[in-house]
Parts: structure tokens; C-alpha cells; sequence
């Protein structure tokens, strides 16, 4: 479901407003937000209501406000807190979205603007109090960020875009936390086969990739694919080496190596158990190939 959602919302950051604000006790009253807004407190000591929620935020803290969220904010003393208005996906109709002004709480004439929120996009429940694993790298991130944004550079803002995709990252390393889905966990089983059929794959080496024990990774690999891990490991076998006997003239011994079998031997026994005909009989027979 996440994933068809991303799909729907590409992830490409847009930057439409930013400042390295230096003022004297400031307030900013209430508004809602169609898009993302970063502070950094720099210096100084704020407190923002953000969805009928206080915050005091004091030098070196964060400040996430996601798309959506009700927000008023104060300085309560002279302040430094450089910040950003940004969207993290693509919209393709972005260039008419803005920074809400005061006042701004129905929303619903700008919904087609309403970026997704994280919980949206990543299933993440992040907190508007941002406490990252890497609070020097974001700071920095966020001052560059700052420092390119109004340039007009079509380079500059390709790497504004990724500043700002670092910048997620950051946060998301902090709170992201993958679930486990049997679906999810198992995405990679065809193309780590294919890419090592003719090196010998043993079953803890399958369960140690999935972070599962041996009989776990063997129940839920049934419950997805029908058959055992050893039995699907042998049909790509197999029908790859159905496809080489079809389609090249490889002789018989390459094919078992190149297809992860132990020897001549294993390849025909295995071969004919599970079609019916030995290597040399299908390659004669002229059976076009047809994957199982």
C-alpha cells in the first residue's frame, strides 16, 4: 500500500521559501499549512502551538511542521532560527502552493496543494519536536539549503533537491522503523536466485538474508510461494537449464555449472525427475522452450 502511494507521489523536495531569520520577540499567528516547514533554533527561545499543542523549543533543537497542521508561532526572545517551506513530492501543480499567510485555516479551496504528510508516504509517525541521529549533518544540510534556494542555477537547484532528500533521510534514519511483511521481506528472492544460480545458495544463507531463523523463513517462504526454498531454487534451475538446452549450443557439463548444479550426474537425475526427459533428450527433441 506505501508503495503504490510513493508511486502516486514521487518524492522530488521543491524549496518555496526560505530565510535565515535574525529577529527582536516575534509572533506569527494562527495559520494551517499546505506544505512541510523546518526551523532550526539557532539562538534564542520559541514556543510554538502546533495542532492545539505547546512546544518550547531553546538553541539547538528542531522543529518538523507537517502539511495539514495547525500552527502559531512566537519568539520569546531575540532569535535566530533559520527555516524552510518545502514540498517533498512531486505536485504537478506546485508552482501555485505557498506558504499560508495568517488567518489561513480553511484550507479546503487549496486541498489539490496539500502535500502528503510522512505518515502518508513512509507510515512514520514523526514527532514536530525532531530529535535527529545526526543534529550536526541536518544543521548543515539545512544552512546549504538556505544558502542555494533562491539561486536560479538549474544545477544549484538539482543539488537544493538533494540537499533537501538528505535532510529527509536524516529524520527518517531517526524514526523510520521497516515492519515486517512477509511480502515485503522476500522482494528480493527472484533476482538474488537468478544472480547467484550457479553458486550454492544453502538454507541459512536465505534465512540469514531475510533477519529470520531457518524453520520461520521456511514457513512464511511457503506461505508466499506455495513450495520450499530448496524446490523454487530447483525449478530456476531447471528452467534455465531448459532455456540453454533450447537456445545455445553449450554442452551439457556447462550448463549444469552454469546452472548451480553439483555435477553432470546431479543435473540429469534432477533434470529428468522434474521434466519427464534427460538433458540430451530435450535438446534433440527441438521442444521449444517454455518457462515452467
Amino acid at each position: 500500500m506505501l508503495n503504490d502511494f510513493l508511486k502516486q507521489h514521487p518524492i522530488v523536495p521543491f524549496v518555496r521559501q526560505s530565510d535565515f531569520a535574525v529577529r527582536k520577540p516575534w509572533s506569527s499567528p494562527e495559520r494551517r499549512l499546505l506544505d512541510y516547514l523546518l526551523v532550526y533554533i539557532q539562538e534564542g527561545t520559541c514556543s510554538f502551538h502546533i495542532d492545539n499543542k505547546k512546544y518550547t523549543f531553546t538553541a539547538g533543537q528542531f522543529c518538523l511542521v507537517q502539511p495539514g497542521s495547525l500552527l502559531s508561532l512566537e519568539g520569546l526572545t531575540n532569535t535566530v532560527t533559520p527555516y524552510i517551506h518545502f514540498d517533498l513530492s512531486f505536485n504537478s501543480e506546485r508552482e501555485h502552493s505557498f506558504p499560508t499567510r495568517p488567518g489561513q485555516i480553511d484550507l479546503s479551496a487549496y486541498k489539490h496543494l496539500m502535500q502528503p504528510t510522512i505518515k502518508e508516504l513512509y507510515g512514520v509517525d514523526m514527532p514536530v519536536q525532531v530529535e535527529p541521529s545526526k543534529p550536526l549533518k541536518l544543521k548543515e544540510t539545512l544552512l546549504q539549503v538556505i544558502e542555494q534556494a533562491e539561486k536560479q542555477d538549474p544545477l544549484i537547484q538539482l543539488k537544493t533537491q538533494h540537499l533537501v532528500t538528505e535532510i529527509m533521510l536524516t529524520l527518517l534514519e531517526t524514526y523510520y522503523q521497516e515492519p515486517y511483511t512477509a511480502s515485503h521481506s522476500f522482494d528480493w528472492i527472484t533476482s538474488y536466485f537468478s544472480h547467484h544460480l550457479s553458486d550454492p545458495i544453502s538454507l541459512e544463507d536465505m534465512a540469514a538474508r531475510a533477519n529470520l531463523s531457518i524453520s520461520r523463513f521456511s514457513i512464511v517462504f511457503k506461505q508466499r510461494y506455495g513450495i520450499s526454498p530448496h524446490q523454487y531454487l530447483m525449478n530456476m534451475r531447471v528452467n534455465h537449464a531448459k532455456e540453454l538446452l533450447t537456445h545455445t549450443d553449450l554442452s551439457q557439463e556447462s550448463i549444469a555449472s552454469y546452472c548451480g548444479f553439483a555435477d553432470l550426474h546431479h543435473f540429469s537425475k534432477t533434470f529428468k525427475k522434474r521434466t519427464g526427459l534427460t538433458p540430451g533428450e530435450l535438446k534433440k527433441s527441438k521442444i521449444p522452450f517454455i518457462r515452467a
